[in-house]
């Protein structure tokens, strides 16, 4: 019996046939996570940082058990309302700048359209296309969508990596509030006693595992990501707690 002939296009080979694929083949890429993993990470990070910190520099400056706990259980409201309403701020301001320049790039289309188009087609050419096959690249998606593709290839926007102002605020603010429990559950079971070793353990622990775990969610190498939050929570903490038995200070 003769074979099959191998289909054209994109083929998955299958007990001994090809058989076409439908549409595209799947890929998965970590870029679509960029919006809310930064501010996940960034909140949980603080989280842990600043409570564990607080509760350090708080313990070396002599309080009771009740104040600390009662101080880091503050620090967990108040940081999770600044986190969200600074991410919320900080990406809002990064959208209000992609609106202000899609604005502007659309007034240009309508100014000068030909100029625009030869605009695009010289980013091609800086990309390694020929003058001529570049023209006809930019005269095509001029055609389909002149102002997603200046969007793109001139200014560098695109939906994966588009400002989330309220996707970011929430991330952080639930990811600080995740973050900030750690530690907290640790000074409410541990003997007071031992409290700031505890802390100062437990808190590198967890420090490890989001360095981990956030590395394995960007597709970075778990080693680096790991320590690398895990050193600078650590100097973070150190600090602190240097700082209260130093002053001696509630604060």
């Amino acid at each position: 019996m003769t074979p099959d002939p191998p289909t054209t296009g994109h083929a998955l080979h299958r007990g001994g046939r090809f058989t076409k694929a439908q549409g595209r083949h799947p890929e998965r890429h970590h870029s679509d996570r960029i919006g809310w993993l930064r501010a996940a990470v960034l909140g949980a990070n603080d989280g842990i940082v600043s409570t564990a910190s607080l509760v350090l520099g708080v313990a070396a400056a002599g309080a009771a058990h009740q104040t600390i706990l009662l101080t880091s259980v503050s620090g967990l409201i108040a940081g999770a309302m600044s986190m969200a309403a600074g991410e919320f701020v900080s990406v809002h301001s990064q959208e209000d700048i992609e609106t202000a320049d899609r604005a502007q790039e659309r007034a240009e289309l309508q100014h000068d359209p030909a100029g625009e188009q030869r605009e695009l087609a010289a980013i091609y050419v800086s990309r390694g296309l020929d003058a001529a096959l570049a023209a006809q690249v930019a005269t095509v998606l001029t055609a389909h969508d002149a102002l997603g593709a200046h969007a793109r290839d001139e200014l560098g926007l695109s939906a994966t990596t588009a400002a989330r102002p309220t996707q970011a605020a929430l991330a952080s603010a639930a990811s600080f509030a995740v973050g900030a429990v750690l530690p907290i559950v640790v000074v409410a079971t541990v003997s007071p006693a031992h409290l700031i070793l505890w802390v100062s353990v437990s808190a590198l622990a967890f420090l490890a595992g989001l360095g981990a775990v956030s590395a394995l969610a960007g597709g970075a190498p778990v080693w680096s990501g790991t320590w690398r939050v895990a050193f600078w929570g650590a100097f973070a903490m150190a600090v602190t707690a240097g700082a209260g038995a130093l002053f001696g200070a509630v604060a």
